[in-house]
């Protein structure tokens, strides 16, 4: 791996790094000249599920991005899926680029307009409004969003304890266009920050949140909070 590129790259604020399978998935806005927000880009790899790993995402000296880094990413293409029309190839031959972290005060102007999260009222047994049909998923024009809420609540707890799975889970539920969302954390820091306190729910304060449709998982796709972005981080 060197640490020059000649191809494509894009200019990108982090605004997830979530679990996906054995890597992440990263996600951010497009910075334009100037420093003006563009659109939503995830640079995703050539493996089945395209999570990214962290070889590939890493920067030259060994460290792997945060949120609200702003990076200078190496591509291949352009490679969207069936639900995921944001999805760049990335070029695993070459090292991103720190560029800078970017300010609280930048948030503003990378919240997305407020809008219903894609489709409401379908539900698993322990969340509300937290999933899509994939049929439905497929005629989307998106998949990430950046929110921002007033407060929102960490539920730890098992989710599945009913039907013998006893693994612990974080779960945000926040109200949002007038729709209450209970939808499954996959934000490594905040993830493991609460994993370690006992079950229960956990009030936190004014916070950004990217929200991403996931990969297809028996006939639906899931809305998960892949970044939580809070003042101070």
């Amino acid at each position: 791996m060197t640490t020059t590129q000649s191809g494509p790259v894009k200019r990108i604020v982090c605004l997830a790094n979530s679990r996906k399978m054995s890597g992440r998935c990263i996600a951010g806005k497009e910075l334009l000249s100037g420093g003006r927000p563009g659109g939503w880009f995830r640079p995703v790899s050539a493996r089945e599920h395209e999570e990214v790993s962290e070889y590939e995402r890493q920067y030259q000296d060994g460290r792997d991005p945060r949120l609200l880094d702003v990076i200078d990413v190496p591509l291949l293409e352009h490679h969207p899926n069936e639900h995921q029309p944001e999805n760049w190839l990335l070029d695993p031959d070459w090292y991103w680029t720190k560029v800078r972290t970017a300010a609280w005060d930048e948030m503003p102007r990378l919240i997305d307009p407020e809008a219903p999260l894609w489709v409401n009222g379908h539900s698993t047994f322990n969340g509300r409004n937290d999933r899509v049909p994939l049929d439905v998923a497929r005629s989307l024009r998106d998949s990430l969003r950046l929110i921002k809420v007033p407060a929102m609540d960490l539920v730890v707890h098992q989710p599945g304890i009913k039907f013998g799975d006893e693994k612990r889970r974080v779960q945000g539920r926040f109200t949002y266009n007038r729709e209450e969302y209970w939808l499954r954390v996959t934000d490594p820091v905040y993830e493991r920050l609460y994993l370690q306190k006992p079950d229960g729910r956990y009030p936190i304060s004014e916070s950004c949140l990217t929200v991403s449709l996931g990969e297809p998982y028996e006939g639906h796709c899931y809305k998960l909070i892949d970044g939580i972005i809070r003042k101070g981080m």
